[in-house]
């Protein structure tokens, strides 16, 4: 496991966390929300995108240098700050005081605005950024340059991809915002579907993509077939299928057959794979043989689910794809 200490002094800055693989959330953010951590306690992710300002405008930067940057559509703003800053849940820092003269927000807490905002209790380097506003994941960024990764205790052990459901790994305590990952694996779809329509297997898939799909590609014949495969689910007759991706590691379960791989999230690809089995029988040691419970059933959404536009543009965004005129198309036009 890691632990980061101060580049300047030393002095110990985090707790000791376990490297996993970069939240796919962090494609949308539901403005004006009160977020929780981005990541689970205990573990830390590195964003291999550049963070923090100065920040300019896709017409400032020009689609060239856009494109060595990883950006191949016009998307929110362009940082020019350092790339690979490494995430963390804010109760595992340690050592570290605000910057208050940093510390601007929109109206419930710090946005990181204006770069770094924690600095070393040691020595007063500008260590990291702190954001917990409303609209922003909880998180902290430690700034590359700034901290160097000291002696930890042994690395959690990788999980095979048999373990991950036996141990609940794929449970996400974040699946309240299921639209984001589905509005990720939407734009994955799309791209990989060449501009064809796809036809959904019947089943969770249809509800979460069906009415989206429908929508962006056109319906003509020969359309490609989309289902899900993986870990103990198999891998049905598909053109397209659906994979996990390695809470972990960020490596992609690999279909054998011909099928084209889409990843998705894991905790979504498991929803989807191994929906809750719910019963209205009675619990062993509750009602009377033969007597079921009359409790109310949940209630029915108030809308249709749709997934996260945000995210889907914010997918497309990175893909080279996206120059394709078609696809180009798609993106403008949004889900």
């Amino acid at each position: 496991m890691a632990v980061f200490g101060c580049a300047g002094c030393g002095v110990v800055l985090t707790a000791a966390v376990s490297e996993v693989a970069l939240p796919i959330h962090l494609a949308d953010a539901h403005w004006e929300t009160l977020h929780p951590p981005l990541l689970e306690a205990g573990s830390y992710a590195v964003d291999p995108e550049p963070y923090g300002p100065p920040w300019r405008q896709w017409d400032e930067v020009g689609e060239r240098e856009a494109a060595e940057r990883g950006r191949f559509a016009p998307y929110g703003a362009l940082s020019g700050g350092a790339s690979g800053t490494v995430l963390l849940a804010p109760g595992d820092m340690r050592g570290t005081r605000l910057i208050v003269e940093r510390a601007g927000g929109y109206c419930m807490g710090i946005d990181g605005r204006d770069g770094p905002n924690l600095a070393c209790l040691g020595c007063d380097l500008p260590v990291a950024t702190r954001m917990d506003d409303c609209g922003c994941w909880q998180v902290v960024r430690l700034v590359p340059q700034a901290v160097v990764r000291l002696p930890g205790p042994p690395e959690r052990p990788i999980m095979d991809w048999a373990e991950l459901p036996a141990t609940g790994a794929l449970w996400h305590r974040l699946s309240e915002y299921r639209d984001i990952p589905a509005g990720v694996a939407l734009a994955r779809v799309v791209a990989a579907a060449g501009g064809a329509s796809v036809e959904v297997a019947p089943g969770p898939l249809v509800e979460l993509f069906g009415r989206a799909l429908d929508a962006l590609l056109p319906a003509e014949e020969g359309a490609k077939r989309l289902d899900l495969a993986g870990p103990g689910f198999g891998e049905p007759a598909a053109d397209l299928v659906l994979v996990p991706v390695h809470p972990q590691t960020g490596d992609m379960w690999r279909p054998r057959a011909g099928a084209v791989p889409v990843p998705m999230d894991a905790a979504l690809w498991a929803e989807l794979a191994f929906p809750p089995h719910r019963t209205r029988l009675p619990v062993v040691g509750g009602l009377p043989a033969g007597v079921e419970r009359d409790d109310p059933l949940p209630p029915h959404p108030g809308y249709l689910f749709q997934p996260s536009g945000e995210a889907f543009r914010y997918t497309l965004a990175r893909m080279p794809a996206v120059r394709e005129p078609w696809l180009r198309a798609i993106y403008d036009r949004g889900c």
